[in-house]
């Protein structure tokens, strides 16, 4: 089978609304390495979107998944439970940065995982009102579309969204927004929209994903536990992208100085299987009622299996230090590249969640045309890249962190003849 034929059968039996970016086709994987139909070889710098933190077919993981294949697939956790479920929760519980005793819940998807908070945070507070961010991205469906906040492609022709949901500035230094105005931009939302007393929750993902790697000061963060403090709402994170070990940390908000509510959580947690959470304080978990939280699949047998295993490989290869050793490597080659590479407007990094921003280096405008010939020059010499920001001028790095030292150093070349030819 060639990758042109696959493409018109794609073209012909598929919606033109499923985007694809590559045009050709997975046959097998390994680690960090992907190899095509044809049998060509690509070095996977995306990760699934940040899936695979512990690379493709993790032997523990393909382990773990394959004995619970013998022992069963399914049940409904809530109809028939089982242990694992119960052992994972705890191993999160353990693990996540809230105050006091944490509950966690499983789910299936991040945006399904958001939308739980959501109602969590509802039931909790009896309130209303959720705030987001600009650029931030919290999913795909109804609601979560109206919590993202960035419009192309994934709010267009949607419309309308459900209500009381609200959306303030995030710090952005590169443009012009300071922790100061961000904050103040809540002020205006409780002064013309809606009274913070009617506000379950304030929502945001410590380090945006698709807006752009941006990363959120801890004065910010700082601000908005006091605002939340103040007003009786809950803090929520959206550890969705950032989660696992990708910071350097096992959750991004493990940085800060302050404690969310509640966190969500999906892609690496199950090393490419379909599984998401929500952890919280205790008491906030609690407050929906028996039956209201859950869903035929969430918390599958086979994606807990692959989740313990994603814990124990994070702890016995210690994949946190290992963030912090090759995002360091990396921000190295992008700041020497940055001398012949006029275009780089920013680099941002908190372990190995990093970026490049790239901006037009006559009239300093967002430059989405130079990061696409960036992909395609990296792409075309076997080096996978994904572009994210609200312009589309931001390459980001989602490496598997299992990545080996020596493809790791051959796709730095590839990335820096792909920033400077």
């Amino acid at each position: 089978m060639k990758n042109n034929e696959l493409h018109q059968r794609r073209l012909a039996a598929t919606p033109r609304g499923i985007g694809v970016m590559c045009g050709f086709y997975a046959e097998k994987a390994e680690n960090a390495t992907l190899w095509d139909v044809e049998g060509n070889e690509v070095i996977d710098f995306a990760a699934g979107i940040a899936v695979l933190n512990t690379g493709h077919r993790h032997p523990k993981v393909v382990a773990a998944v394959e004995k619970q294949l013998h022992a069963f697939t399914h049940t409904a956790y809530q109809i028939v439970p089982y242990e694992s479920y119960v052992t994972l929760a705890e191993r999160i519980n353990a693990c996540v940065p809230v105050e006091g005793a944490a509950k966690t819940a499983f789910f299936s998807t991040g945006a399904e995982a958001v939308e739980n908070a959501v109602k969590i945070a509802r039931a909790y507070t009896r309130r209303p009102g959720v705030i987001a961010f600009g650029g931030g991205f919290h999913g795909r469906t109804s609601m979560t579309m109206a919590l993202t906040g960035k419009v192309a492609p994934y709010k267009i022709g949607f419309g309308p969204f459900p209500g009381s949901i609200f959306h303030a500035q995030y710090p952005n230094a590169l443009h012009g927004v300071s922790s100061e105005e961000a904050l103040k931009s809540l002020d205006r939302i409780f002064k013309a929209d809606i009274a913070p007393d009617q506000v379950a929750a304030i929502l945001l993902e410590p380090v945006q994903g698709e807006g752009g790697f941006n990363i959120a000061p801890d004065d910010f963060m700082q601000g908005l536990r006091k605002i939340c403090d103040s007003h009786g709402i809950l803090l929520i994170v959206d550890e969705v992208q950032t989660g696992f070990a990708r910071t350097g940390k096992l959750f991004a908000v493990e940085h800060y100085s302050i404690r969310p509510d509640i966190i969500t959580m999906a892609k690496s947690l199950a090393g490419g299987l379909p599984l998401s959470a929500v952890a919280g304080r205790a008491e906030v978990m609690d407050a929906p009622a028996p039956g209201g939280l859950g869903g035929t699949y969430a918390g599958n047998p086979l994606a807990v299996a692959a989740a313990h295993a994603v814990l124990d490989v994070i702890e016995e290869e210690k994949l946190c230090e290992r963030a912090e050793h090759l995002g360091r490597h990396l921000v190295e080659v992008l700041t020497k590249a940055q001398a012949t590479c006029p275009f780089i407007a920013d680099i941002r990094a908190q372990g190995s969640m990093v970026a490049v921003e790239f901006n037009d280096p006559h009239t300093g405008a967002p430059s989405p045309e130079f990061t696409k010939q960036v992909q395609d020059n990296a792409l075309n010499a076997g080096l996978l890249l994904l572009s994210c920001g609200v312009y589309g001028n931001v390459i980001r790095f989602l490496y598997p962190l299992t990545i080996p030292d020596v493809q790791f150093r051959k796709a730095l070349d590839i990335l820096t003849d792909a920033l400077t030819r």
